[in-house]
């Protein structure tokens, strides 16, 4: 496991990220979900992505983590880097969701009890407010950080003009912004387009989620759509529409994986960290990726992608051929 820093900023964070956004709700099995966590942190993990309506229900996920810190992590904590967030809907009623300060403020001191914390590393605006002035939402976060809630502050999924504008006006109240948390994998290039330029420009970190685009980089959906597969689900994220146009890519990708003595999903997460003897080519961009994990079996395969994280231009061409 490697360290990367967020921008010019001293927070360093593990290659690989644990997020806690499924699999570790009420109704999921707890001896599993504390195997996990043990598991990712004896393998250098030290940075755990939760947010507050993690689960479900919302909060379980907390609930969840904080009894495994109380019993097995407690003694480590400045071995840890833990992060949550607020922003989309957590309770009824007019507080319970988006970006206000009465919001933002109740929903850091919720989570911080659901996991017996005293603060935690990161806290999160979860997504742009377009109906609350950036000052407030940026303002609350100041607060939180200045209170003793959290130690830094982050964005997540913000536009990029209010991206720029929401760090400029962290920075004028003495709060900077150290990181970014952006959707990316090789079928979403999006932040390419423009979020990794801000990244540069504004010195701050990007961590990125979905890298394996809801499973749809791995070799679930090369045969069809499971039954019981986040696919198959009306409510779900990842709809079969989805998986069908991707279908052609992904079988292509899985080619070039194989090549390189790689499941699929093992290059997906090698790819974000990728190195180059081309610069053009390395993943600086990412200071860490989020994955999930259902069993500790698959926490440790996806781990080994870590074991072959150089590409050659040819490959990293191919599969910008493929994916662009």
């Amino acid at each position: 496991m490697n360290y990367r820093r967020l921008g010019r900023y001293g927070l360093q964070l593990s290659d690989f990220s644990l997020g806690l956004w499924h699999n570790f709700g009420r109704d999921d099995d707890f001896v599993i979900a504390r195997k996990l966590l043990l598991a990712a942190y004896e393998k250098g993990i030290t940075v755990f992505d939760l947010a507050n309506n993690y689960g479900p229900p919302p909060g379980s996920a907390e609930f969840t983590f904080g009894k495994v810190f109380s019993s097995d992590l407690k003694e480590h904590r400045n071995k840890m880097v833990i992060t949550s967030k607020a922003g989309h809907l957590m309770w009824d009623g007019p507080y319970g969701d988006w970006g206000s300060r009465k919001y933002l403020v109740s929903s850091c001191d919720e989570s911080l009890e659901r996991m017996g914390l005293k603060y935690v590393d990161i806290f999160y605006s979860h997504r742009y407010d377009p109906n609350t002035a950036l000052e407030e939402t940026m303002g609350a976060l100041d607060y939180i950080v200045r209170s003793g809630r959290a130690l830094y502050v982050g964005l997540s999924k913000y536009p990029a003009d209010k991206l720029k504008e929401a760090v400029a006006i962290l920075k004028d109240l003495g709060t900077p912004c150290v990181v970014d948390q952006r959707r990316y994998s090789l079928l979403d290039r999006t932040p390419e387009k423009e979020h990794f330029a801000l990244h540069k420009e504004m010195e701050i970190g990007c961590v990125s989620f979905s890298p394996l685009a809801q499973g749809q980089l791995t070799d679930k959906y090369i045969d069809g759509v499971p039954r019981d597969s986040r696919a198959a689900k009306e409510s779900g994220f990842l709809q079969i529409d989805e998986v069908e146009t991707n279908r052609q890519k992904v079988a292509k990708l899985r080619e070039i994986a194989q090549q390189r003595g790689q499941t699929l999903a093992q290059m997906a997460l090698a790819w974000q960290l990728a190195e180059s003897v081309d610069p053009r080519y390395n993943k600086e961009r990412v200071s860490s990726v989020i994955i999930g994990a259902s069993r500790v079996e698959q926490l440790l395969d996806n781990l080994q992608a870590l074991e072959n994280t150089k590409f050659s231009n040819a490959e990293l061409e191919l599969i910008d051929k493929i994916t662009l």
